[in-house]
């Protein structure tokens, strides 16, 4: 499958249109929760409320993706700086998910992260246009080392999603090749009704707190 043949199928129109009036649902019913919880982050560890990080999205473009601080305040880590010279095991570093122990996550943090409350803002992105509510995990610029250059621009044809096949998975997928495997998959047999299955499948993980 290559560049020249991608092609929009009826069901991306369909998938967008659900996405924003969801969203536009979702934001003004969560809207107490949103107060609340940046009420929370900024008595704890005062400003910024949103963590801002570069991520890679539909033809490859960044942009900056939103999400609910939960980790104390670096500037040097909230600017998503690298330093100058930095090799690429440097800057992976950088971008590494916090451990569950990691002590730089704040209280109101951990309970962010253990409801996916953290992803909420990511709503906002889906208004603008830069995700979907169900796609491929949008990638940091540092994690094309881990794709070819095929599985990489197929991973960018479409914008990229606060869930994902691969993460709603009923067999946990965690290797990193079978995630591969599964979000290539999503490009490849993208649906409508997978598109809602996964959000069905999204809906009850979310319930069981279960990793998204």
């Amino acid at each position: 499958m290559t560049q020249d043949t991608f092609t929009t199928r009826p069901s991306d129109l369909l998938m967008r249109l659900t996405d924003i009036v969801i969203s536009l649902v979702l934001l003004p019913f969560f809207l107490p929760v949103l107060l609340v919880v940046t009420f929370l982050i900024l008595r704890e560890d005062g400003k910024p409320v949103f963590f801002r990080q570069t991520r890679i999205g539909r033809g490859c473009q960044p942009f900056d993706m939103l999400k609910f601080r939960t980790m104390r305040h670096d500037p040097a880590r909230a600017s998503g700086a690298v330093a100058e010279g930095a090799d690429l095991k440097s800057a992976r570093a950088q971008f590494q998910t916090a451990s569950k122990s990691d002590n730089r996550i704040t209280v109101t943090g951990r309970i962010l992260r253990s409801t996916h409350l953290d992803e909420l803002p990511q709503l906002l992105n889906v208004l603008k246009g830069d995700m979907s509510l169900v796609g491929v995990r949008p990638d940091v610029p540092v994690q094309q080392a881990d794709y070819t250059p095929e599985e990489w621009e197929m991973r960018h044809r479409l914008r990229p999603g606060i869930t994902g096949l691969a993460q709603t998975d009923p067999g946990g997928t965690t290797a990193p090749g079978s995630r591969t495997r599964l979000d290539l998959e999503w490009v490849r047999t993208r649906s409508f009704g997978l598109y809602v299955k996964i959000l069905l499948r999204t809906f009850r993980n979310v319930q069981g707190r279960k990793g998204i």
